[in-house]
Formats: structure tokens, C-alpha cells, sequence
């Protein structure tokens, strides 16, 4: 199998452009996910896993300075809106068909696709985002219509911003810092329809919950369908309530159903805990699971069936309840919960961090 690799030298950086579907790990990748703090969404087997199974498959380009990565974006390409098969290795009119790309992170949208080595200053940050904007041009050919990094934390704007870049603020992340010192602590803060909520799921004697890393006891084609059927339902009511994520005024989802074998690669971590609730038949009511990673705790994925369909309701308030839970008791310093619900994970403490989303037309990309 061919690698297309296009590499961009200067006597600063070098940007280099990987297909995770049939290229090997770049050297001195694991060093940069260790010292960037890069959660288990960023590691190379989970990559290639999610670009072998998305319609809009992402490539991971890497930025050196010498022999050291001091950069990395992951970008995914886009055919179409309405592409629903998987994506081929090679598309029909090639580097001439119209397609753009998108900076995005889109299994955990609160967090950027776009990072950069804390040690880089201003002027060398912008310079590393233009270089890696040609190496991408050069990479995807001249169909490239441009590219939108979706989520973005502000204090990358200075590097992606310029003439003719257009960004706006979009819906920000849940986050809730560790300032408890003890679960009594930060149950005292909670009004009574919370605290009755959890009261009456945890009083449940229908109800089972078990939580553990590195879990070896889950269908992981079980979670998939319910996290696919889940977001299906989330999506349809964001839509219909505007969503404030849209760029332009377009629904511009480009994301993939998710795959069992993606999830696989996730729930045998241990730095991953999943949380799975189940009825006495031991039917599958929701699941969650929670990095745990760098002295920090992030919620990542959430599902559960609906009330109407034999679910619980506000299941995934005690979800929640236990994420914070798990943070207090081993001592993180936050945790962050994603960008949907935002008053729902009010009333349970969390506040926000803002995240902006930037356009960049094909002709300013790498100016």
C-alpha cells in the first residue's frame, strides 16, 4: 500500500502530512502525547481506527522543529454532507475534487484538534499553523476549498486569526474545578430537584451500575448501537432548536456513526473508566465513560435509552454525579462534560470555558 507523505521544510518547522489509515506512527509521536498531555482520543491505534470507519476520514499532520514534534493538527477530509459510506483511499477525480477540512476533534468536541507546544511564542505559533495550512494544500491538491478549526480554545486565536479568517464563539464546555474537599461538600451546593433526582435513581432496587478501567466484560457493539441511537435523538432536537454550533447558518455535521472496534480501542484503556447501567434482565439502559488522565477527568461519551423506550429518566444526572464524585475522591483538579445540556450540568455545579470556531478560505490558507 502507497503513504502519501508531503513534507514542507524551513529552517523552523516541518509540517508533515499522514494518512493514520495506512501510515505508521510518526516517530517521536508518543514523546509529544505524553508532554502535550494529549488525552487517549489522540493516540495513534484510535486514529486509524476512526479514519478507517468515518465517511469524512481525518489525517494527522505533524509539525517538527529538528527531530521534535512541537505541533500536531487532526483534520478531517469532507466529501459531502449527505457521504454516507466509508471513505475510500482514493477518490474518484482525486486532488481536483471539490472538499474541505475540518480542524475538529469531533468524538470530544470541547477539547481542540489544533496543539501546539506551550514553548512556542506568538510569532512562531502563527508560523507553524501557516506551515502546516501549506503542507495540507499540497497534501489534499487543489480541490482544498478551504478549512474551519471547529472548538478552538481563544488563546489559539492569535495564531489561526488574519486577514479574510472569519471566526465567531460558539457553544462553550462544561467544566467544574476541584475547589471540594470533600462529595459532602459539593452535595451541599445542590438544590432539591437535583438532589431528589439522584435520591430516587440510586433508591432504584431495578437499577444496576458498575464502573472500572480497562473493562473486558462489554459488548462493544451493544454500546455502539446505543450511543448511535442516542445522538441521533440529540442531534434532531439541537437542529430543531438552532444550534448555535452551525457555521454560516448551515447544519454542517460532518461526523461518523461510531464504531464498535473505535470504542474497543477506548474501554481496554486504563485511564479510561466506563460506567454502565443495566435493569434486573440485564438490559443495557446507559452508559458512560470518563478519561482519567494528566491529574484531570473528562466525560466523554454518553448514551442512554429514552424514558418512553424503558429508559430512566435523568439518568445521566447521576452519570454526572459520579464523574464528579471520581474527581473529588482521587483528587483532580476539574472535570470538563462537553458542550450539550449546559443548564442541565448547571444545577450540579459546572460553569463554562468559552471556544471559538475559525473559517479559512483557499486563498489565505498558509498566508
Amino acid at each position: 500500500m502507497v503513504t502519501m507523505k508531503v513534507a514542507e521544510r524551513s529552517t523552523a518547522f516541518e509540517a508533515e502530512v499522514l494518512d493514520p489509515r495506512s501510515a505508521a506512527e510518526p516517530a517521536g509521536w508518543r514523546e509529544f502525547l505524553h508532554r502535550a498531555r494529549l488525552l487517549p482520543v489522540w493516540e495513534y491505534e484510535v486514529l486509524r481506527r476512526e479514519a478507517w470507519l468515518a465517511k469524512n476520514p481525518a489525517v494527522l499532520a505533524v509539525l517538527r522543529r529538528g527531530e521534535q514534534v512541537v505541533g500536531a493538527f487532526t483534520v478531517m477530509v469532507c466529501r459531502s454532507w449527505r457521504a454516507d459510506d466509508f471513505a475510500p483511499l482514493s477518490v474518484l477525480g482525486g486532488r481536483f475534487r471539490p472538499r474541505w477540512a475540518e480542524a475538529y476533534l469531533w468524538q470530544l468536541s470541547g477539547y481542540p484538534a489544533v496543539v501546539l507546544d506551550e514553548r512556542l511564542d506568538e510569532a512562531e505559533r502563527r508560523e507553524a499553523v501557516r506551515r502546516f495550512e501549506r503542507a495540507l494544500c499540497a497534501h489534499l491538491g487543489p480541490g482544498l476549498l478551504g478549512v474551519i478549526y471547529r472548538a478552538m480554545n481563544p488563546e489559539l486565536l492569535p495564531a489561526l486569526e488574519g486577514r479574510r479568517r472569519m471566526s465567531r464563539e460558539i457553544d462553550p464546555v462544561a467544566v467544574l474545578p476541584n475547589d471540594y474537599s470533600t462529595v459532602d461538600d459539593w452535595e451541599r451546593t445542590l438544590g432539591d430537584e437535583t438532589r431528589k433526582t439522584l435520591r430516587d435513581l440510586r433508591e432504584d432496587g431495578d437499577l444496576r451500575t458498575e464502573a472500572a478501567s480497562a473493562r473486558e466484560d462489554l459488548d462493544c457493539h451493544e454500546l455502539a448501537v446505543l450511543l448511535n441511537a442516542h445522538r441521533t435523538r440529540q442531534d434532531e432536537r439541537a437542529w430543531a432548536g438552532g444550534q448555535r454550533s452551525r457555521f454560516g447558518g448551515l447544519h454542517m455535521d460532518t461526523r461518523s456513526p461510531i464504531a464498535p472496534s473505535y470504542l474497543d480501542a477506548l474501554v481496554r484503556r486504563p485511564d479510561v473508566f466506563t460506567r454502565t447501567y443495566r435493569d434486573g434482565s440485564g438490559r443495557l439502559l446507559g452508559f458512560g465513560t470518563l478519561f482519567d488522565v494528566f491529574g484531570a477527568c473528562v466525560l466523554h461519551q454518553w448514551a442512554a435509552l429514552p424514558s418512553a423506550g424503558g429508559g430512566r429518566k435523568g439518568l445521566y444526572v447521576d452519570f454526572y454525579a459520579r464523574g464528579v464524585e471520581h474527581m473529588i475522591t482521587h483528587g483532580r483538579r476539574e472535570l470538563t462534560a462537553g458542550r450539550a445540556m449546559l443548564e442541565n450540568k448547571a444545577a450540579l455545579g459546572f460553569g463554562t470555558r468559552s471556544l471559538v470556531s475559525v473559517a479559512v478560505p483557499r486563498p489565505v490558507l498558509g498566508r
